[in-house]
């Protein structure tokens, strides 16, 4: 059974850093593209970054670029999101994904985060 667990949410004022990760377990995906994903309340879930296979292309939106860098350790089968320079509005309930085939398939179950100002 495949798993992906977030951790590493957290309340934390404007300006300042938090670090996510997701272990995968029950599948190897060094060969797939891993992503993070967020969402609000009323809201559709929205990419954040992607990052394929290891040390691969990385995408990331425009609303964190420049602020947050993805990262990955295959050999942990492990996916990171450090978010530095926190503002109130990447509140949001964040989502590790990753991808069989082109696909993301499998999904965490989520971590939250909030920036208070």
């Amino acid at each position: 059974q495949v798993r992906l667990v977030e951790s590493g949410g957290g309340l934390v004022q404007a300006g300042a850093s938090l670090r996510l990760s997701c272990a995968a377990s029950g599948r190897t995906f060094s060969s797939d593209t891993m992503g993070w994903f967020r969402q609000t309340p009323g809201k559709e879930r929205e990419f954040v970054a992607g990052i394929s296979r290891s040390r691969g292309p990385t995408l990331y939106a425009d609303s964190v670029k420049g602020r947050f860098t993805i990262s990955r350790d295959n050999a942990w089968n492990t996916v990171y999101l450090q978010m530095n320079s926190l503002k109130p509005e990447d509140t949001a309930v964040y989502y590790c994904a990753a991808t069989e085939g082109t696909v993301y398939k499998y999904w965490g179950q989520g971590t939250q985060v909030t920036v208070s100002s």
